[in-house]
Formats: C-alpha cells, sequence, structure tokens
C-alpha cells in the first residue's frame, strides 16, 4: 500500500481519462437538458429508455446499464458528481495509465447495474416488497474509484474543504460505505445496494484485472491471435514445401516456427 503524506484540497490535473469522462458525462448532461427545455413531450421516455431498471433489461433493454450513468439529473447532483469524478479519477491518473483508470470506471458502473439486477431478482424469487428505482448517474462508478483509493493508497491524508482538518482515504472510504449500508435499511435499498456492487466490482477490477487496463490486455491478446495466425499459415506453408520437394527426390524439414532446418550448419544462418 502506496504512503503518502497529506495532501490540499485541490483538483488534479484536467487530463487523459479524466477529462474524457467528464466531456462525455458533462456533453450527456446538457442534451438531456435540450430535450427537457425544449419540451418536445419525449423527455420522460428518453429518460425511462436509458436509466436502468432490471425488470426494463430483463425483458431485453440491453443498453441501460451503458446508459444510466450519462443520465445525470438535476444541476446540483450533476455538479456533485462530476466534480467528484474529477478529483477521484485525477488523483489516480497521477499513479495508472489513463486506460486503467477509463477501464475501472467502467467495470464499476457495470458493476452497480449488475448489482440492482441480482438484489432484484432476489427479492422477486422471496417475494420481499422492493420498490423499483430507475439507477442514474455515474454514483456507481465514482464510488468504485473512491473505494480503489481507499484499498490502494489509504494512508494518504486529504483535506477536507472548507473545514481545515484532513482525513485518510481509507476512512472516507469506509465513512461513505457505512452511509450506504444504512441506506439498505431505508426506502432506497436497490440504489444502496448497487452502490455497493460498484464498490466491489472496483476493488474486484484491481485484484483481477491486467495491471496496464482492459484495452490494452485486448489489444495484446489480438496481436497474440493474429501473431498465431501468421505462425500457422508458415508451418502450413512449410508441409506443403515438405511435400512438393519429396516429390522431387529431396529431403526438406521445416521447425515449429515454419523455418526451415538445413542439413548443413553453414547454411543454417539464412533461415534465423
Amino acid at each position: 500500500m502506496a504512503r503518502l503524506g497529506p495532501m490540499p484540497f485541490s483538483f488534479p490535473e484536467f487530463r487523459g481519462a479524466t477529462r474524457r469522462l467528464i466531456l462525455v458525462n458533462l456533453g450527456a448532461f446538457f442534451v438531456l437538458l435540450l430535450v427537457q427545455l425544449a419540451d418536445l413531450g419525449f423527455y420522460q421516455s428518453v429518460l425511462i429508455h436509458c436509466s436502468f431498471l432490471p425488470q426494463f433489461f430483463l425483458h431485453g433493454w440491453i443498453w441501460q446499464p451503458f446508459t444510466y450513468s450519462l443520465m445525470q439529473v438535476g444541476i446540483g447532483r450533476t455538479l456533485f458528481a462530476l466534480l467528484s469524478l474529477w478529483f477521484l479519477a485525477g488523483f489516480l491518473e497521477n499513479y495508472k495509465s489513463d486506460g486503467w483508470v477509463t477501464s475501472l470506471y467502467v467495470v464499476s458502473v457495470l458493476g452497480t447495474a449488475l448489482a440492482a439486477i441480482v438484489i432484484y431478482v432476489v427479492c422477486s424469487v422471496l417475494h420481499f416488497a422492493l420498490e423499483p428505482i430507475p439507477l442514474t448517474g455515474s454514483f456507481g462508478g465514482t464510488f468504485g474509484l473512491l473505494a480503489v483509493i481507499g484499498a490502494l493508497y489509504g494512508d494518504t491524508e486529504f483535506m477536507l474543504f472548507p473545514l481545515p482538518i484532513s482525513i485518510k482515504a481509507r476512512y472516507i472510504a469506509i465513512i461513505y460505505a457505512l452511509i450506504t449500508v444504512a441506506w439498505l435499511f431505508g426506502g432506497e435499498r436497490m440504489y444502496a445496494f448497487a452502490q455497493l456492487g460498484g464498490a466491489v466490482a472496483g476493488l474486484l477490477y484491481v485484484r483481477l484485472a491486467p495491471r496496464r487496463g482492459m484495452s490494452f490486455a485486448v489489444s495484446e491478446s489480438w496481436y497474440g491471435l493474429r501473431n498465431q495466425y501468421y505462425r500457422w499459415k508458415r508451418r502450413r506453408a512449410g508441409r506443403k514445401f515438405e511435400v512438393y520437394m519429396r516429390k522431387q527426390g529431396r529431403t526438406v524439414r521445416f521447425d515449429s516456427h515454419g523455418r526451415q532446418i538445413d542439413e548443413d550448419p553453414e547454411d543454417r544462418s539464412r533461415w534465423n
């Protein structure tokens, strides 16, 4: 675990993954705001279709886990969400790559939706009353970032504006988690459980995901498959050439990489 000294209350540099996430969420907020101000009669329809409701997702609305985090409702709530995202993502980006931070945020958002599906299905099977609340906003992704900061940089102290006191990151994450657990006993059980799911997804990502992010791992896997295909083509061409040379009364062999194995050591360097 990294041990960092107290950090003043100041926002990190606006760059990389932080800038992309903020601009995407801000752009979606203004698009939704324009739809609302235009009063064209389909604002509620857009909100319902792009928010996340487990019962709708289970009936085929499979895009909702990817769109609900962009549905920022309310200026005050959106301002707080984007400032929190800026601060947390920017802090992590000082120590991790932008691809890693972006993957962490996306995994936390999807983990939030998955947790909402789990509690909805369990309550339906047990016939437990649960009020389905549409999930909107980036709260799950933000909580995932906060949980990861508490786990990896728990000894880092942050100044609490406007109070002249500092508190360690792990305690901020614990306090926020306890508040969320308390919400489980209120009327927003699904919202609170989903938010905890975002934190758990973020922690699992840190433990299980590649160090350089999912995008890097996917690209490496793609190039690995491509190289395997090319090696297979070379081996197949080598086998065909062996058959052809046997018909000519000569014996030629190739190794597993498709390179010719020459009986004359002096000529072997030509194929390496």
